[in-house]
């Protein structure tokens, strides 16, 4: 008896504290859907930019930024319903970054839209504009690795990128990424059914 009343105290506290911390964030957001909830982030910058859906979390040390750095009219990162981030990401939009639903991503993943220029070698690159790449899409169910980095560039659906990957160049729906700069080592085969070993280019190995 004991222990379930404990147990059932600890869960009323639990969500107390959540409905505190979602009362008093939910302000901040352009939205912050029910069910979110981030765990002692890094920084936030441009909250007002950013939009989290339902039933999604953000691990610590995490640093989101949605700012308009690049002369965009405007910056938007929007995190589909029950996307799950995971620790010490920093994910930064200078123009859009948008992530589908239910899109798993490991520690120390660095996902961005925009790049420091370095044209100019009597300035140092701290000092010289921010480059606006490609906006950045990753699709429903994709599953991110750690020590990723997606750098102006989209992944389709249903994706696997292999840790320590660094992508520059669009990865299509249902494949397997791996590498730096990335290419693909294994796509979903509808005729099949089943995954299949692929060439660098995507193409199937015979």
């Amino acid at each position: 008896m004991y222990n379930r009343l404990k147990k059932y105290v600890s869960r009323l506290f639990s969500k107390l504290r959540y409905g505190y911390w979602y009362l008093r964030n939910k302000p901040r957001f352009r939205q912050l859907g029910k069910g979110s909830y981030i765990k002692k982030p890094l920084k936030i910058d441009g909250a007002s930019n950013i939009e989290i859906q339902a039933n999604v979390i953000i691990g610590a040390g995490t640093w989101l930024a949605s700012l308009s750095l690049t002369n965009c009219d405007r910056s938007s990162l929007i995190l589909g319903e029950g996307c799950v981030i995971g620790n010490y990401n920093h994910i930064y939009a200078t123009s859009r970054i948008e992530f589908g639903k239910n899109v798993l991503t490991a520690d120390k993943v660095y996902i961005s839209d925009n790049s420091h220029e370095y044209n100019d070698i009597t300035v140092p690159v701290l000092k010289q504009p921010i480059k606006q790449l490609k906006e950045v899409f990753i699709g429903d169910g994709t599953w991110i690795g750690e020590n990723v980095c997606i750098i102006g560039a989209c992944i389709g659906k249903q994706c696997v990128i292999g840790s320590n990957t660094v992508v520059t160049k669009d990865v299509p729906d249902y494949c397997v990424a791996v590498g730096s700069p990335a290419y693909i080592i294994k796509r979903f085969c509808f005729d099949s059914n089943r995954w299949k070993l692929t060439k660098q280019d995507g193409s199937f190995v015979d």
